[in-house]
Formats: C-alpha cells, sequence, structure tokens
C-alpha cells in the first residue's frame, strides 16, 4: 500500500480543554513519538485521518513545518459511544525498519461442501517491513475439509515473519455435528436397561 500524505500541525496546547477544542474544530490530536526522538505533539485533519484510518496497517507521510515523516498508527482512542477519533499514537518509522503489527485474518474459498470453517485467530501478529505492511492475510480453504490452517501454514508477503507459535490454530474446518445424535444413542440405551 502506499503511503496516505497528511498534513499536521504541532501543538503548543496541553490537556482536556485544548483537545475538546481541537475535535470542536473537527481535528484529532495525536502525538509522534520513536527513534529515541522527543515526542511530537500534532494535530491532524479530522475527515482525512479518519478515512485513512480504515485502512488496517497504514502507512502515513505525516508533513509538519516543511519536514516529512513516515509513521504508522500505534493506537487509535474512539469515544464508545459517538465513535469518533479522539487520540492517534503515531510511531515513526523509516525505510527498511522491521515494526511489529496485528494483521486481519481474511478467509478466502469455498471449504468441502458440508464443512463449516470457524476462525480461530482473528488477527495475528508479524513482523514486517514498515513500508510494506500487508492489510489483511488471506488464509485459503478451498476444498478443504476437517482440518486446522495453523501459523506454520500461513502464506505471508515477501519479509513478513509470523510471531505467534506455528502450531496456533488459526482456522478451523469441520463438519457440524448435530447434537442430537450423540443424546439419541444415550437415550437408546438408557431405554434398553
Amino acid at each position: 500500500m502506499s503511503e496516505i500524505t497528511l498534513p499536521a500541525t504541532a501543538r503548543t496546547e496541553f490537556g482536556k480543554g485544548a483537545a475538546r477544542r481541537i475535535r470542536r474544530a473537527h481535528q484529532i490530536p495525536a502525538v509522534l513519538y520513536g527513534h529515541g526522538e522527543d515526542p511530537v505533539h500534532i494535530t491532524l485533519p479530522g475527515h482525512q485521518t479518519m478515512l485513512a484510518l480504515k485502512h488496517a496497517n497504514a502507512l502515513f507521510a505525516l508533513e509538519l513545518d516543511g519536514e516529512r515523516y513516515l509513521a504508522i498508527a500505534k493506537d487509535v482512542q474512539r469515544d464508545p459511544v459517538k465513535n469518533v477519533i479522539e487520540h492517534v499514537d503515531m510511531l515513526a518509522v523509516r525505510k527498511g525498519e522491521k515494526v511489529t503489527v496485528e494483521v486481519p485474518v481474511h478467509v478466502v474459498g469455498e471449504s468441502f461442501p458440508g464443512t463449516i470453517h470457524m476462525v480461530e485467530s482473528q488477527t495475528v501478529q508479524l513482523e514486517a517491513e514498515a513500508t510494506h505492511l500487508p492489510e489483511s492475510i488471506d488464509v485459503s480453504i478451498e476444498g478443504l475439509q476437517e482440518t486446522q490452517v495453523r501459523g506454520s501454514d500461513l502464506v505471508l508477503p515477501e519479509g513478513s515473519a509470523y510471531l505467534g507459535d506455528p502450531k496456533d490454530i488459526i482456522v478451523t474446518v469441520t463438519a457440524p455435528r448435530a447434537k442430537g445424535d450423540a443424546g439419541d444413542a444415550a437415550d437408546g440405551e438408557a431405554a434398553e436397561a
């Protein structure tokens, strides 16, 4: 995914009142940190930032005072009622640098007829190059029957590494079992006794 360019402005006011004024102006307070530098308090455009954050692991090019910073969103705080973004923590990154990210699992294909699949892990933790972060990991279940897809079975983008246990179960494909099957046999045995 390419970089999403966002204009940023430095903040000099801090605290709850200042953050509320920023939000009323349809902007989002944020902090840019990383590489041992002091954190930089910034303000981002509200609507553009909200749209950009819809992409998992988006790479941002922040333009601040004539300088350009590459960053990824590490934490997004939302209002639980209004579901609006209240604050964003941005991690400064460099080209070639490896970062750890949570990547959503996306199931593709159809399993064998008569089977169902269950996603055991909604996300997986990967180490990947900061400028080539995957938006999702596709897990193909095409034609599978009665099996489990484990961490070691994941097809990862080049330069990415799975950080979980290779034995972790990501997706299970199984045939549905009727609850009455085991119960009917037990009832039949009880009736004979």
